[in-house]
């Protein structure tokens, strides 16, 4: 099935949006995932300057790149996070302003509210990012957690998230949350709990991300299968496990990049993730958005791996299923 493959520029922020077109070009790539921070895509910017939109796609055009999604993952993280001094490095000073945390959190809310109206000048119908979550640190139950202090956390994503989507809807726009270990939902059970808690509107899906999954021991091909309506859009990274009798699977307080933990990110390909397996399954359910490659790999040159991501991509995912039984001409 040809769909575009995109690269997404959360990891290459450092670089002028200039410089970023100009590079994904030349790796090969169709199209351009934008994150909204440093200058690749900017919420206000588009809202109060009439020309930003217009501007920016012209800039695209220029190099070649097509764009269906922009992204506000560090934004989002500020909204049901119980908010600390991490959240002042991600979010734009406007929003952190203070630093009150309550404030933090309501002014968080606003920005992803204009992420939409942004999205909708700029003629893209998905924002990818994150939720957060005031109930992530109750993962391991000790000291007990009672079931209503969960209900609570997915009660309080609600609260939030539905006025956010409000605005979503008049923007014909769909918000598709990475599943990813510190959000609301970083599982199969915990995505179809958080749709549950929104009653299941439309307004609400994922960036489906295989790697997130992997090292948790989840299949990516079934959340695939669980949540065919609601696969909004992809990332594509890899992920690798390396338990060795001293690493652990929660990574012991040890950062990206250092042997010693028990999971790391890998370039698409050179992790444990099945991707043909998933491109069989995405084909299955009709996906007919972009395949974007979210490189992460601290062991690798970023720039070869770019390159290579997309190679691997359109070799081993961008094949169209057959339309025949392979052995139909055996038949009456």
């Amino acid at each position: 099935m040809s769909r575009l493959v995109t690269l997404f520029t959360g990891q290459w922020a450092d670089l002028p949006i200039e410089e970023m077109c100009r590079k994904t070009r030349d790796f090969g790539y169709d199209g351009i995932e934008l994150a909204c921070w440093g200058d690749h895509f900017e919420v206000d910017k588009a809202l109060a300057d009439d020309s930003y939109c217009a501007q920016k796609r012209e800039q695209l055009e220029r190099h070649g790149l097509r764009c269906e999604a922009i992204s506000a993952h560090l934004v989002g993280q500020a909204i049901c996070d119980p908010i600390d001094q991490r959240h002042k490095s991600i979010v734009p000073p406007y929003v952190w302003g203070d630093g009150d945390p309550a404030g933090v959190n309501q002014r968080a809310i606003e920005e992803l509210k204009n992420t939409a109206r942004a999205a909708q000048r700029f003629g893209v119908s998905v924002v990818n990012g994150f939720t957060g979550s005031s109930i992530w640190h109750l993962l391991y139950s000790f000291p007990p957690v009672p079931e209503s202090m969960i209900e609570d956390g997915f009660k309080l994503f609600a609260d939030r998230f539905n006025p956010i989507l409000d605005v979503f809807a008049e923007c014909g726009v769909r918000f598709a949350l990475e599943v990813h270990p510190t959000e609301i939902a970083f599982d199969i059970y915990t995505a179809q709990r958080a749709l549950e808690a929104l009653d299941n509107r439309e307004e609400f899906g994922f960036n489906f991300d295989p790697s997130h999954l992997h090292w948790q021991g989840v299949d990516p091909v079934e959340f695939i299968r669980a949540f065919p309506d609601r696969i909004y859009h992809m990332h594509v990274k890899d992920a690798i496990t390396t338990l060795n009798g001293r690493s652990g699977i929660l990574a012991s307080h040890i950062n990206f990049g250092d042997s010693r933990r028990g999971w790391d990110f890998r370039s698409p390909g050179r992790g444990g993730v099945n991707f043909e397996e998933i491109a069989r399954a995405l084909n299955e359910i009709g996906y007919a958005g972009p395949l974007s490659v979210e490189w992460e790999d601290c062991g690798m040159d970023r720039e070869f791996g770019a390159k290579e991501a997309s190679e691997f991509v359109r070799r081993t995912m961008c094949f169209t299923p057959s339309n025949v039984q392979f052995d139909a001409a055996f038949g009456d």
